[in-house]
């Protein structure tokens, strides 16, 4: 079986696919063959594998960060958003079927073997796995359904370095209350593998991400999570734009609304070309 590291994130947009795919390029150059992993994915915008199924474009990324070739066990679940409230099911790079939320948690049991298979496959091939979790792992109304998160952590026996992100404000307070949230926890995961762990536990490092300032000014502030949390924060990144990497549907849509909005307070220029 593979070694693992998951990559989590205080919330949607912070960063894990980038770093995700930094880590699988650093192992691949260090003579390791590593493989990305997202159990479950929610984009419009998909990649379409040698096998001829679908996973997200972000997994095709990393993996070809990673120098492989992009195949459907590197993202077994795949939501597409068909209305507020449903979506369609992806499974193992097919299309199951259209579902309401309440539906898909139904449906969990299912898409929980869907995930420790394609997650076992992948472990069989490669030597180290790196997992990507989805939005916020303290979620503490989706934590018995949720497939994506602590549950792949624990199945996996991964470490988790957990992302925040400092441009969007409240930084220290989403790495406290992602930790003080997820210390009661032991019974809400799919998998029991690693006995009575609570899920605050997987959690071992902090990463910062997308700053832009005095790092002088920052430095107590990582003292003091440190303090608090007894985690160390092993990273500040910087923030980098242009990444052109695509962000989940929620997160594109208000970067488009955004661009429509300063279109508008611009002058357009229309040329028609007529033939004579």
């Amino acid at each position: 079986m593979a070694k693992a590291l998951m990559i989590q994130g205080t919330c949607s947009g912070a960063g894990k696919s980038v770093i995700v795919a930094g880590l699988c390029r650093i192992f691949r150059d260090l003579g390791l063959n590593v493989a990305p992993f997202k159990a479950q994915n929610m984009a419009l915008n998909s990649f379409i594998t040698i096998e001829g199924g679908e996973i997200g474009r972000a997994q095709a990324f990393q993996a070809q960060a990673a120098c492989i070739e992009p195949c459907n066990d590197m993202n077994p679940i795949l939501l597409k958003a068909a209305n507020p409230s449903g979506c369609q099911v992806i499974l193992n790079g097919k299309v199951h079927s259209n579902m309401k939320a309440a539906e898909y948690y139904s449906f969990k049991d299912e898409a929980w073997n869907a995930v420790t298979s394609a997650y076992d496959r992948l472990s069989k091939k490669y030597d180290v796995i790196v997992i990507e979790g989805a939005g916020s792992p303290a979620e503490i109304n989706l934590q018995e359904q949720e497939v994506v998160n602590m549950s792949v952590a624990r199945y996996a026996n991964a470490p988790v370095i957990l992302v925040g992100d400092i441009d969007k404000g409240g930084v220290f307070a989403s790495f406290y209350g992602t930790v003080e949230l997820l210390k009661d926890s032991s019974k809400s995961s799919n998998c029991s593998r690693i006995g009575e762990l609570c899920d605050a536990d997987f959690i071992k490092a902090f990463i910062v991400n997308k700053f832009r300032g005095d790092m002088d000014i920052l430095r107590p502030g990582l003292r003091m999570i440190e303090e608090k949390t007894g985690k160390l924060v092993i990273g500040v990144l910087p923030y980098v734009r242009d990444i052109n990497l695509p962000e989940e549907d929620g997160l594109a849509l208000q970067a488009a609304s955004c661009r429509l909005q300063d279109a508008r307070s611009k002058s357009i220029k229309i040329v028609v070309v007529v033939y004579v």
